[in-house]
């Protein structure tokens, strides 16, 4: 069966170095093994945004139709991104296998290599009351319910949370450098680890 990833990511800074990852993963593997999600074009996306917050959430859903793994590319400033956050919280919420990958090594011609930037997972949490998980994310005044996605019934849970009832999502989701941990060579096994810790 085909392996079709959702790559998120924050767009404007980012995008050469995700194509980069995207292009190592895709073309490695017998045509149709792998498919990618995730890539909007920029004109859709600032549409779908300038339209309402509901519309981008719809749009963006709809991109993770059908994947089964979130690789969240990270660059300098994708912590801070909201609707890098609504991903992963939305991954979450269907059982996506999740994992992040430092992408600020990867230069280019128009985007040098530049400084790391949070873990996205440490930034954002979870709580556990009466069988219901919260979300909730961290912003300038501290801790906050995350207020672009609701609450879900903990039996819809894909993975195992060992007992936590309130722990930051980095607790659960491993996270690679694309440099130092050989992504080129890697990117698929980290991924296919992502899927079968989530059950996909």
């Amino acid at each position: 069966m085909a392996r079709r990833t959702f790559f998120s990511f924050h767009h404007k800074p980012d995008v050469t170095r995700a194509w980069v990852v995207r292009n190592s993963w895709v073309t490695k593997v017998a045509q149709g093994e792998r498919t990618d999600a995730g890539f909007f074009d920029s004109s859709v996306f600032e549409a779908s945004k300038r339209e309402s917050d509901e519309a981008l959430k719809r749009f963006l859903r709809e991109g993770l139709n059908n994947t089964t793994v979130t690789c969240v590319l990270i660059g300098a400033e994708t912590c801070l991104r909201r609707w890098v956050r609504y991903e992963i919280f939305r991954s979450f919420m269907r059982g996506n296998g999740l994992l992040g990958v430092r992408i600020h090594t990867i230069g280019s011609l128009h985007s040098p290599a530049t400084s790391s930037g949070e873990n996205p997972f440490d930034c954002l949490a979870f709580t556990i009351e009466n069988n219901v998980v919260r979300f909730k994310e961290i912003k300038t005044t501290g801790w906050q319910p995350a207020s672009d996605v609701g609450t879900m019934p903990l039996r819809d849970v894909a993975y195992d949370l060992g007992g936590r009832t309130n722990h930051t999502l980095s607790t659960l989701f491993p996270i690679y450098d694309w440099a130092a941990d050989k992504g080129y060579d890697n990117l698929g096994a980290w991924i296919e680890a992502a899927a079968a810790k989530a059950g996909r």
